[in-house]
């Protein structure tokens, strides 16, 4: 999958939780500025590893604080399909 797409999936995600992506806003933390709670968190990683088909790693994810940080592990991180080789 090509970066521009899956830039493309991870942006609609986060407008289905309402969360801006543009601007200041994609600074903004989920805890304090957007007032999330940590299941609505975890729910958004999910979903976002899903449309991207990659996976975080459980320590990575626990430092995750705003949209822009977590687009940024997103893309760095490694696709399903060259875990399993």
């Amino acid at each position: 999958m090509n970066v521009i797409s899956t830039y493309k999936r991870i942006i609609t995600v986060f407008q289905q939780y309402g969360i801006k992506t543009t601007g200041i806003k994609k600074f903004a933390t989920f805890y304090n500025d957007l007032k999330m709670d940590p299941v609505f968190v975890m729910g958004l990683i999910f979903e976002l590893e899903l449309v991207a088909k990659r996976e975080l790693v459980d320590d990575q994810i626990a430092m995750v604080d705003s949209p822009a940080q977590l687009v940024t592990l997103l893309i760095n991180a490694r696709s399903e399909n060259n875990m399993l080789l």
